[in-house]
């Protein structure tokens, strides 16, 4: 019993940011695939190749979509990679003496030694408190929360997209990986790349299309996936203000910014929930 009071489960816990380094790896290495499978050996050799126009015009447009939609991938990844999902000030105290007022008792984080603001919980990976967190994603190596949430949705869709692109347009070269000896690639590397490829993107695409819709749904009704168990004991959720309300406080109002991952000043400036510190609450909500 006492080797086991000794034992601290958050070293377990700080030990997922190596698992998360080694996520970041696999990345890379699945992209690479990807690229390799659809651009070298796929459909850049029919564009370069010429011939046929429709089988031109054909390459030319999955290859402008491939790299339009890795572009934006790309960059949605890299914005949740990077971006911090929101930190409590320090010695944060007011706003904890104002929640008590709306009848909210102040939140302390004993491990952090300071105030937590309301919908902020403590990362046991990252060892800090974020604000509005949603969860610790292994493969972005951060805390997705109230100031990179909106990249992370963009960084799903973006991905299934891509995904599903991939493996419609190696699909051919599957098939007729098995269906005619006489045009399978020459080379094992090909051959084992270009299955890896199309069975890894089909995979994504079928776990990322049940990502996304979970996510739509949470968005939609302003839910964190911490505080899906907290509001089932609620008869109404107090910060439901409406879909629309709820996809423009994490989008912003501007719907040109929507599919992009920034925001612009005016949302910044107006929109408290982007910041993580203040949520306007419904005033019908039973709690």
């Amino acid at each position: 019993m006492e080797c086991l009071r000794r034992v601290n489960p958050f070293r377990a816990c700080a030990g997922l940011r190596v698992l998360g380094y080694l996520m970041l790896a696999l990345v890379a290495a699945i992209v690479a695939a990807s690229y390799y499978a659809v651009v070298v050996y796929a459909w850049g050799p029919l564009l370069l190749r010429g011939g046929n126009g429709g089988t031109v015009a054909a390459a030319a447009f999955v290859l402008a979509a491939f790299h339009l939609l890795l572009i934006m991938m790309l960059w949605c990844y890299f914005m949740v990679v990077f971006t911090n999902p929101g930190a409590v000030p320090e010695n944060w105290r007011h706003a904890a003496e104002g929640d008590e007022e709306q009848g909210h008792a102040p939140r302390y984080c004993s491990r952090c030694q300071n105030g937590k603001p309301p919908r902020c919980h403590h990362c046991s990976i990252c060892d800090r408190c974020v604000l509005k967190m949603d969860h610790h994603c292994v493969w972005v190596v951060n805390c997705v929360g109230a100031r990179n949430y909106k990249y992370f949705l963009l960084f799903l869709v973006y991905t299934f997209l891509e995904t599903v692109l991939d493996t419609l347009v190696l699909l051919p070269s599957f098939i007729i990986f098995f269906h005619d000896g006489s045009r399978r690639p020459s080379s094992a590397g090909d051959i084992a790349i270009l299955f890896l490829a199309f069975v890894l993107n089909l995979a994504f695409a079928l776990s990322l299309l049940c990502f996304i819709c979970m996510h739509t749904s949470l968005a939609a009704s302003n839910t964190t996936s911490i505080e899906v168990y907290e509001r089932k004991k609620t008869c109404s959720w107090e910060y439901d203000l409406g879909w629309r309300k709820n996809l423009e406080q994490v989008f912003g109002t501007n719907k040109l910014l929507w599919f992009l991952p920034m925001y612009c000043t005016e949302d910044l400036q107006n929109i408290p929930t982007i910041q993580g510190l203040e949520f306007p609450t419904r005033s019908d909500a039973v709690l």
